[in-house]
C-alpha cells in the first residue's frame, strides 16, 4: 500500500509539474472547447487520455513496445499544436458537426504518444518492482486527480469569463488556442529529431 501511495504522489506530481508543463498544456487545450454543461465530456476525454496513457507505460514497463525518444518528444508537442489547431475548427464548425467520436479517438491516441513520452523514466523508477502493475494503477490514479483538478480549473476560468465578464465563448477558445499553438511552435523547433 505504501508502494501505491508513492506512485500516487508520483503521477499527481507528474501533471502539476510547472518545469514541465506540457501535460498541462495539452489539458487546458482538450478541455477549452467546454463548459460546465458538458463537464462530463471533459472528463470522459481526461479519463480516455489517463488510460491510453497508462496503455502506453504498461507496454513500454514490460517491453512489448518500446519507441525512439527523440520522435517522441517531437510528438507530444506536436498532440498539443494538432489540439489547439482542432479546437479553432470545432468552435467555428457547425453544431451538427462537433464529433464528439473524433476527439475521443484524438485523445485517445494522444494519450498513447504522452505515456511513452515518461516510460522510460517510469520504466527505470519499477525495475526493482515486484508489483509493477501496482505501481502503474498508482500512477494511473495520481494522474486522473491531477487532470481531473486542471479540467475543473479551466472549466471555472472558462465560466468566469463566460458567464459573469460575458465574453463569447468562441472569443475566448480562439485566443487561448491561438497562444498554446504559439507556445507550442518553439516546443517543436527544439524537439525536432536529428
Amino acid at each position: 500500500m505504501q508502494n501505491f501511495y508513492f506512485y500516487l504522489k508520483l503521477g499527481l506530481n507528474h501533471v502539476l509539474d510547472l518545469s514541465a508543463y506540457d501535460h498541462m498544456l495539452f489539458l487546458v487545450a482538450l478541455a477549452l472547447p467546454f463548459t460546465f454543461k458538458s463537464w462530463r465530456k471533459v472528463l470522459l476525454l481526461a479519463t480516455i487520455f489517463t488510460i491510453a496513457h497508462c496503455c502506453s507505460l504498461y507496454l513500454s514497463a514490460f517491453d512489448i513496445l518500446v519507441m525512439d525518444v527523440r520522435w517522441i518528444e517531437f510528438l507530444i508537442p506536436l498532440t498539443i499544436l494538432a489540439t489547439a489547431v482542432f479546437n479553432l475548427l470545432y468552435v467555428n464548425a457547425s453544431k451538427e458537426n462537433q464529433s464528439l467520436s473524433l476527439h475521443i479517438f484524438t485523445t485517445a491516441f494522444f494519450g498513447l504518444i504522452h505515456g511513452f513520452g515518461f516510460s522510460n523514466y517510469f520504466k527505470m523508477l519499477i525495475a526493482e518492482e515486484e508489483e509493477k502493475l501496482g505501481s502503474l494503477i498508482g500512477f494511473a490514479c495520481g494522474i486522473e486527480v491531477a487532470q481531473v483538478l486542471i479540467v475543473l480549473a479551466v472549466l471555472f476560468c472558462l465560466y468566469i469569463c463566460i458567464d459573469l465578464i460575458r465574453i463569447k465563448s468562441k472569443t475566448i477558445v480562439s485566443i487561448v488556442s491561438l497562444l498554446i499553438i504559439l507556445s507550442t511552435i518553439p516546443m517543436l523547433v527544439s524537439a525536432f529529431p536529428k
